[in-house]
């Protein structure tokens, strides 16, 4: 069984060769991975989003397929459909893209809710229904999906009931200097990109996933979990300072998600127990897509993540968190 520095370590090592800087997006991206559970990856054009999903799947050596989101594409074209056979007067079941160990969802918000919709019971459920039949999705599955900032002309806002299945929304940033001059050095005269191997599997992945469920979660830390995300309800029903800034607070899958990644992390850590600082490293992401702010705090430019990071200094921290 592989030592959790080790499996990070070598996926994290082969992304490299492609993708240079994003460690802690690609940290993440492994969290999720372990804690089985989707991510949506939210970032200006060019900052190689697209190129660090298909490098995660060749280092994983998963099935991988990308579907490009248009506002012409059809739910048909993401699940699969029937389709007529002339020969026999039947219908047969064709597969769509979905049918793979991980999916790329690359510019998610440029299809309408119908399309984005058809993700939701795959996302879920792990299933497909066409033609009244349900077909069960591999093992192990994910929806990994990119979007323009909503700002970007020709792109649409999520439902609040798919962002909400999305176990992390991840912000690309752009690179550093040294990061970018580097990818100059690199791959400003070479036009061919680097070949990228596998090097775990979803076996082994899978695999993994046993070690991680036995990571201690204490007492004080489940509250600490259910303190934070129960806050932002409470700031959703009663205004502050006057002002009613949320318009919902996190729904349960908040907490499911915060308790989810911070076993993974921690593992990934060499930890046998979860602590406050895990919970907090992760919180931003776990939460930042599943509020809504009200037309007050969107007229004063305030960002889910400056609300969030308020009531993340305004909830105690448990100070007994090994608690058995």
């Amino acid at each position: 069984m592989s030592t959790p520095s080790d499996w990070s370590a070598r996926i994290a090592a082969e992304v490299g060769k492609a993708v240079i800087g994003q460690d802690k997006v690609i940290e993440r991206m492994l969290v999720a991975l372990l804690a089985n559970g989707h991510v949506l990856l939210e970032g200006m054009p060019g900052l190689a989003k697209t190129l660090l999903v298909k490098s995660l799947a060749q280092a994983l050596g998963v099935d991988f397929e990308r579907v490009q989101f248009t506002p012409d594409l059809l739910p048909s074209d993401v699940v699969g459909t029937m389709i007529f056979q002339p020969k026999d007067g039947a219908f047969s079941v064709h597969l769509g893209p979905v049918f793979a160990n991980l999916v790329l969802a690359d510019e998610i918000n440029r299809a309408p809710a119908k399309v984005q919709s058809a993700l939701l019971e795959a996302m879920q459920e792990r299933q497909v229904t066409i033609g009244g039949q349900s077909h069960r999705l591999p093992q192990p599955f994910f929806v990994m999906a990119t979007q323009n900032p909503l700002e970007q002309e020709g792109t649409y806002p999520l439902p609040e009931a798919q962002v909400d299945r999305f176990l992390f929304k991840l912000l690309v940033d752009y690179p550093e200097a040294g990061e970018e001059r580097t990818m100059m050095d690199r791959w400003g005269q070479v036009t061919v990109q680097p070949q990228l191997h596998a090097v775990s599997s979803g076996e082994e992945l899978l695999a993994l996933r046993a070690e991680v469920d036995r990571i201690h979660v204490s007492e004080p830390i489940r509250d600490y979990i259910l303190a934070l995300v129960r806050a932002t309800r409470s700031r959703a029903e009663a205004p502050q300072n006057g002002k009613r800034l949320l318009q919902f607070g996190a729904s349960p899958r908040a907490s499911l998600a915060l308790f989810q990644s911070s076993r993974a992390l921690a593992w990934m850590r060499g930890q046998e127990f979860v602590t406050p600082d895990i919970i907090q490293d992760l919180y931003l992401e776990c939460l930042r897509h599943r509020i809504g702010l009200s037309y007050e705090a969107e007229a004063e430019e305030i960002t889910p993540d400056h609300l969030l990071s308020d009531v993340l200094q305004a909830t105690p921290v448990p100070a007994d968190t090994a608690e058995t």
